[in-house]
């Protein structure tokens, strides 16, 4: 196989996992959309946390949010609790690595806020333990997750929405978690701001 036939195959590949997900996920997609827009429009802030390439996402997002998408509108308060390094890393010296998420949570979460929980395998303690510190402030939770959710998955209330990927692959399932940052942002901005996607 040539180089260009494997790289045809990774696209093909991406664009396999896509369908798939699509298929799958589009009610749950529209959950969130509708958790997402209640928070913000009630006045609420999303804080969104990750490891590694999670962390990266959890990031995109909050600075889609803070900024903007594809138009010029208000901004919208959000919070990536992966970028204080100060923090993160006084919790964890001083606690533990598994509480950098919950205990930024236990400070700036309050009840209705949404958190955006990150992690492909489900399986991260870290973020399972964000999840729990920001049940415990009544704040109501978007997972991201791939292959079966892992830990995750068992923690979420009636009142959160898993989006899980359909997928065995961190890769395709990163490829995926973008698309759906992506497809937040511009529901978000046609349904609060009445701006095109």
């Amino acid at each position: 196989m040539s180089e260009q036939e494997k790289i045809k195959s990774l696209f093909n590949a991406s664009i396999a996992a896509k369908q798939t997900a699509l298929e799958i996920m589009c009610d749950d997609i529209a959950s969130a959309v509708e958790l997402l827009i209640t928070s913000i429009q009630n006045g609420n802030k999303v804080l969104s946390c990750g490891n590694g390439g999670s962390a990266a996402d959890a990031q995109h997002f909050s600075s889609e949010l803070i900024n903007r998408f594809h138009r010029d509108r208000a901004s919208i308060p959000a919070i990536a609790l992966t970028t204080d390094s100060s923090t993160i890393t006084s919790i964890a010296n001083d606690y533990d690595f598994t509480e950098i998420f919950a205990r930024q949570i236990s400070s700036l979460g309050q009840e209705n806020d949404i958190l955006l929980a990150i992690s492909t395998s489900g399986n991260s303690k870290n973020i399972t333990r964000a999840i729990e510190a920001a049940h415990l402030r009544g704040m109501k939770i978007i997972a991201f997750s791939g292959r079966n959710g892992g830990e995750m998955a068992t923690l979420l209330t009636e009142n959160d929405v898993e989006l899980r990927v359909p997928s065995e692959s961190t890769a395709r399932t990163q490829e995926i978690h973008l698309l759906l940052i992506h497809i937040l942002c511009a529901r978000l901005d046609n349904r609060v701001y009445n701006l095109d996607e």
